[in-house]
């Protein structure tokens, strides 16, 4: 969901295990040469959902990164398959009410430009919550740990499942070791 923490979290965990970090949304902003705001505004959702997917079946082919899609881009079949079956992915979830919280002064996201942009949270989390349940590999609950709390508890995850020994790497910035 947007403002969940994919961005801060993918950041610092990328940092902490020695990868490169990908933000989807910044490379097709990048790509096209403006916001993602003006992509929606000048050619709608739809065209910016089919360079979404095109970006991330070029992503999820690129070993050793941590990867931060946007929140819609488990709408198509095809972006969950690929996310699914290329990568180890995490929802970070939280309530619409703590979203809001978060996001209530941004007018970045073109979603969330609406006269009740709390509604249209619930509305978000309610078609999409099970789209990132069912693409997810791990879910981390996001309200209100700490960056380096959440950081901690994904990489418990990983070492949980055999993808890293947490041992070897630095504990997050301000942390313990997981």
């Amino acid at each position: 969901m947007p403002g969940c923490g994919k961005t801060t979290v993918g950041r610092h965990l990328a940092k902490h295990l020695g990868l490169a970090f990908v933000d989807s949304d910044a490379e097709i902003e990048h790509r096209l040469g403006c916001s993602i705001s003006e992509v929606f505004a000048q050619q709608g959702e739809a065209a910016f959902r089919d360079v979404e997917q095109d970006m991330l079946e070029e992503l999820t082919a690129r070993p050793g990164i941590v990867l931060a899609t946007g929140g819609g881009a488990v709408l198509r079949p095809s972006n969950r398959d690929a996310l699914h079956s290329r990568s180890h992915v995490f929802y970070l979830r939280a309530t619409p009410e703590e979203l809001y919280r978060r996001l209530r002064h941004d007018t970045q996201r073109p979603l969330l430009q609406v006269a009740d942009p709390l509604q249209r949270l619930r509305t978000l989390y309610r078609d999409r919550d099970p789209l990132y349940r069912r693409t997810a590999h791990f879910v981390v609950e996001s309200a209100r740990p700490s960056v380096q709390a959440l950081i901690g508890m994904v990489l418990m995850q990983l070492e949980l499942a055999g993808l890293v020994d947490t041992g070897q790497t630095a504990p997050p910035e301000g942390g313990q070791p997981a």
